[in-house]
């Protein structure tokens, strides 16, 4: 399997991030997940907001994606309100850094078509820790279901377990749980598993790049275009 990878500043592909809502509207919809609060469009004008979208390659279709949302005095992460609805602890805990670049990753999906191939798990989960040193964020929050926790873990993130029931709640429906997260080390990510460490470390180095990567399912090649030009 072949694929592109691209990042972006929302505002500048409007065309594109159209294409990402719908698919992701798509798959949230396959699993009975009518809304999200990560699913609002309001980002699509945000200048602190950067997609991630991975694409057949001859860009017919979209396999994947997922953004970074910075929180500014506009915008609040979405997972501020989501939080908020179950635990209001959510608004001390994020007061408490106040002076940082707070950001969360959001958004984040694969179709059905590339299921097991690791793209919604640990390709984008990479790639969104990678980006960062580009957006100069200091701290990268996020929910993730149980199925992507592992790698999660693995690539740097730490469960916040002072909010909710020890870092989980109900979202984004009843008897679907999610895990609040977060990197706190951005720039020498001291709790990611080495290889991970080196490999997003490589993607930093190298936002334009050509690699076979290894999935669950066997090896996918990847052609990634992560420079924003910032």
């Amino acid at each position: 399997m072949v694929a592109k990878i691209k990042a972006y500043k929302a505002t500048e592909d409007i065309e594109t991030s159209y294409r990402y809502i719908d698919e992701h509207r798509k798959v949230l919809e396959a699993y009975g997940v009518k809304q999200v609060t990560s699913a609002s469009h309001d980002w699509l004008n945000d200048e602190n907001t950067y997609v991630i979208i991975v694409e057949s390659e001859d860009g017919e279709k979209i396999y994947g994606g997922g953004r970074i949302q910075v929180r500014n005095e506009k915008m609040k992460m979405p997972m501020e309100g989501a939080i908020a609805k179950k635990d209001e602890r959510i608004y001390g805990y994020v007061d408490n850094m106040k002076g940082k670049k707070l950001a969360e990753f959001c958004g984040l999906f694969n179709s059905k078509e590339v299921a097991g191939f690791g793209i919604g798990s640990i390709f984008l989960g990479r790639i969104g820790v990678a980006i960062t040193s580009q957006i100069g964020v200091d701290h990268l929050l996020a929910l993730c279901s149980p199925p992507t926790l592992r790698q999660c873990l693995r690539i740097g993130f730490e469960i916040i377990r002072d909010l909710g029931n020890n870092g989980t709640f109900y979202y984004p429906k009843e008897g679907l749980i999610a895990t609040a997260i977060i990197v706190n080390d951005l720039h020498d990510l001291p709790h990611a598993h080495e290889e991970e460490r080196e490999r997003i470390m490589n993607l930093r180095e190298h936002p334009v790049q050509y690699a076979v990567e290894k999935g669950p399912k066997g090896e996918i090649a990847l052609h990634y275009n992560l420079d924003m030009k910032i």
